[in-house]
């Protein structure tokens, strides 16, 4: 019998509540000129909607989506096919097992890294990825990021109803601070030309945006619950959360996030 904790990504549940991601997607790259890079690899690409985005942005460069999601990769491959994006490939490759020899000039990743739990094993293959003084730009969870939403998922997990299932949960997200990255970037390789702990006010639509938001990328919480009681899991998780931090005038949730961001130079 499967672990009812095994659950995979859901591709199409994820595209329609991340908006977020290319909205950020898109300020952290306005300011570079992307003709300037040949090849860019994205990095925990999920739906592909960014790197497809970077496909358009730069017909003439060489795009390259990885995921360890076979599930995302496959949804990704489907929804942007090769013959209407002849620039766009997509791979299955874990972020800390990159095996590319000096083959791009940019590597990008956003809302990623903070799923990983080994960031110098990324780092040291991005460094091996890039050409000489190709560039590696991040943005990712960082500490501090979403201390209510975990405060939430704390309180609500202590129930009596929910807290059988996680006696044995282990948070899955790692927020790391300037401290760590500074020296880990240096050790792979890197020159660093800005590291910052950046906050960000995420919104969704009322109480429906929310709880799409906490049903994709939250996943890993809801997971520990059995299917047929995750609804009810995370309706309870929207009502205790917007109890505490209402909706605006405009019915939009907020939700205070710390983005680490990165940009770095291979050398």
């Amino acid at each position: 019998m499967e672990d009812s904790r095994s659950s995979k990504w859901n591709p199409v549940d994820y595209a329609k509540n991340s908006d977020a991601q290319l909205k950020w997607a898109r300020s952290l790259t306005k300011n570079l000129n992307l003709a300037e890079y040949q090849s860019i690899l994205d990095v925990g690409c999920g739906d592909g909607k960014i790197t497809a985005d970077f496909a358009v942005t730069v017909p003439q460069s060489r795009i390259v989506g990885v995921d360890s999601s076979p599930e995302m990769i496959a949804y990704a491959a489907e929804k942007y096919p090769n013959r209407h994006y002849p620039n766009l490939t997509f791979a299955c490759v874990d972020a800390r097992s990159l095996d590319f020899n000096q083959e791009f000039d940019l590597i990008f990743s956003n809302a990623t890294l903070h799923w990983v739990n080994e960031h110098q094993a990324f780092l040291q293959g991005a460094h091996k990825a890039l050409k000489e003084q190709g560039r590696l730009i991040i943005s990712c969870g960082g500490k501090g990021n979403a201390a209510e939403v975990l405060a939430t998922f704390a309180e609500l997990t202590a129930r009596d109803l929910w807290q059988p299932y996680f006696a044995d949960f282990n948070n899955p997200y790692f927020f790391y601070g300037l401290e760590d990255y500074q020296i880990w970037l240096q050790q792979a390789g890197f020159r660093v030309k800005r590291l910052e702990l950046v906050p960000k006010d995420m919104t969704h639509q009322g109480q429906a945006g929310l709880a799409g938001w906490i049903r994709t990328t939250w996943m890993p919480f809801s997971k520990y619950v059995p299917e047929m009681q995750r609804d009810d899991f995370i309706a309870q998780f929207v009502e205790l959360y917007l109890a505490k931090n209402t909706l605006d005038a405009q019915g939009l949730s907020h939700v205070s996030m710390v983005r680490l961001e990165v940009d770095a130079v291979q050398q």
